[in-house]
């Protein structure tokens, strides 16, 4: 079995991965399920896909877990602000429950279209209200809450390793700690495992989500929820965790910190975490700009979702990339000249040979090393500038294909492909076509180059002209 090395976010470096079983058990961190996942969101998912991917290219087993959050994630992380579940709920005139299954095939939608492959498991945080008032109760046993009049909080004075996983500065949390925010919280770090529900004889708001508890009836702490659902499904001790950069703080610091409450030891060995996508040089949000959505980008090109799949495959995941539509673009030019090469030697009858067992060798090596991608796509498009036969490039990158997830192998497969030329291009081509008839040459030579960026060029032929990929 091939060594693979991970970098470590507990241990601040890249470490050996030694799987516990016989299969590897990850667990990623899913969607809160209120609103449309946006391109950041999705962009952790394709990191993590390619992880799995990776893995079981190099002959691991994978259990890989994703949850669903469809309840007790607050707006605030500070266990203050409404639940985001119940907000959609306002917003859109639907229940919770509505809201919480529009969202989740929004999520599912959006996995088919990177083409990420579906995980083994993906529990709810609602299906698992007994699994979590359970591990609640083993903290309590163990002497690591206490109640307050809205909710059980963890005390994270009791776990004397809290905020060394996110180097977080204590002291200075204290010193600027808002007690206005709950002033019954003894430490301005604890945070809620189980949160009361508003009493509505005393004017409190109903809520549609809630059940009954030991200590009163509510819902379960956001934090609370991962713990429970991957203890479940992967054991105490499992193989990586993963998340966004943004987790290390808050969420996954008290995922660690309730861990130990319950346990008396962490849950994963290896902690996993991507950077952000940005736009304009900032996270993309509302106020940046950016923020598009899966379904935005096909509406703008059915074939953009998968290219955002291979823009993010030239990106490190400890990296984060950045986004713009013309970057967008450019990503699906390259795209199509690899879905060329094998259109190409399919369209003359090739036949693919054997793989190139050097070349292999080295797009393992970049994968194993802490999932190098930018490396790994380099090797790629190496071997298709090679002076190797066509027949050994085309077997060695369909081979390749496993983990980069591009669905290259489909272009192979089957008849021989008459390519559907997207409305845009086609529309694009017939404005060029009617200022050659009028003589515009250069607003046919701009038409030209536009056509040329979206990836298709155009042969002019005596009364007609042909489209193809560039």
């Amino acid at each position: 079995m091939e060594k693979v090395f991970l970098y470590n976010t507990v241990s601040h470096k890249k470490e050996e991965l030694k799987p516990i079983g016989e299969r590897v058990g990850i667990y990623s961190c899913g969607p809160t399920v209120y609103s449309s996942p946006h391109i950041g969101n999705m962009y952790s998912y394709v990191c993590w896909d390619v992880l799995v991917r990776s893995l079981n290219y190099l002959g691991y087993e994978t259990d890989w877990v994703v949850n669903i959050t469809d309840v007790g994630h607050l707006t605030s992380d500070s266990d203050s602000g409404e639940d985001k579940m119940e907000k959609g709920s306002k917003k859109e005139g639907l229940s919770v429950w509505e809201i919480a299954k529009k969202y989740e095939n929004e999520f599912m939608e959006n996995l088919k279209l990177l083409n990420i492959n579906k995980p083994n498991e993906m529990p709810r945080a609602t299906e698992n209200i007994a699994e979590q008032i359970d591990l609640i109760r083993k903290i309590d046993m163990n002497g690591f809450t206490y109640k307050t009049s809205d909710g059980v909080y963890f005390d994270t004075s009791k776990f004397v390793d809290y905020g060394k996983f996110a180097n977080l500065n204590l002291e200075k949390l204290r010193e600027g700690a808002r007690v206005e925010i709950n002033e019954e919280k003894r430490n301005p770090t604890d945070f809620a495992l189980w949160k009361f529900s508003p009493n509505p004889s005393v004017g409190g708001e109903k809520r549609q989500m809630e059940w009954e508890s030991p200590w009163g009836v509510g819902f379960p702490g956001w934090h609370i929820e991962c713990t429970a659902m991957s203890t479940k499904i992967l054991g105490e001790t499992f193989d990586i965790h993963t998340g966004g950069e943004d987790h290390i703080p808050v969420h996954h610091t008290n995922e660690i910190a309730q861990a130990w409450g319950a346990f008396g030891h962490n849950t994963a060995n290896i902690w996993m975490h991507n950077a952000f996508i940005t736009f304009k040089g900032e996270k993309i949000s509302k106020s940046t700009g950016g923020l598009y959505t899966v379904f935005d980008l096909k509406k703008m090109n059915d074939d953009y979702p998968i290219v955002f799949r291979y823009m993010v495959l030239n990106s490190h995941y400890k990296k984060g990339i950045e986004f713009s539509l013309t970057s967008l673009e450019s990503a699906g030019v390259a795209l199509n000249r690899l879905r060329n090469y094998i259109l190409d030697f399919k369209n003359v009858g090739g036949v693919i040979g054997k793989v190139d067992d050097n070349y292999v060798n080295e797009f393992k090596e970049k994968i194993f090393d802490d999932l190098a991608m930018p490396e790994a796509m380099a090797v790629v498009w190496n071997l298709m500038r090679s002076n190797l036969g066509m027949s050994v490039k085309i077997a060695t990158l369909l081979n390749f294909d496993d983990v980069l997830g591009l669905d290259l192998k489909e272009l192979y497969s089957g008849e021989i492909i008459e390519e559907k030329i997207p409305e845009e291009i086609l529309k694009l081509t017939e404005e060029r076509k009617r200022a050659r008839e009028e003589k515009n040459w250069a607003e046919s030579d701009r038409l030209r180059e536009e056509i040329r960026k979206k990836g298709y060029v155009v042969e002019d032929l005596e009364k007609s002209y042909k489209i193809k990929r560039a």
